[in-house]
């Protein structure tokens, strides 16, 4: 799998931004990708490194719209941890 292949986008909310003092950040990830993946992509495309990742399986939420039910995707999130000092300019602005 590509790297930019594994990363399919930075998932920005007001808990992942407050995460990115602490020199972590999030991104919604492929559901085969593991963390070894995960850490080699983030590596390659930001040029950064990586000292850890935590991911997580999130499943969809059941929603209604009138008497229909449907239901969001499930997805996979990975939470990357750089080393000290480290920074993705690409959150910066």
């Amino acid at each position: 799998m590509d790297a930019r292949d594994i990363l399919i986008r930075p998932l920005i909310t007001e808990r992942t931004t407050e995460l990115m003092a602490e020199g972590k950040y999030v991104f919604v990830v492929a559901k085969a990708a593991n963390k070894i993946e995960i850490s080699k992509a983030v590596s390659d495309i930001f040029k950064v490194k990586v000292e850890s990742v935590n991911t997580v399986n999130v499943l969809g939420k059941v929603k209604r719209m009138g008497r229909s039910i449907g239901k969001r995707s499930d997805y996979k999130k990975a939470i990357v941890k750089l080393a000290a000092g480290e920074t993705i300019e690409f959150f910066e602005a």
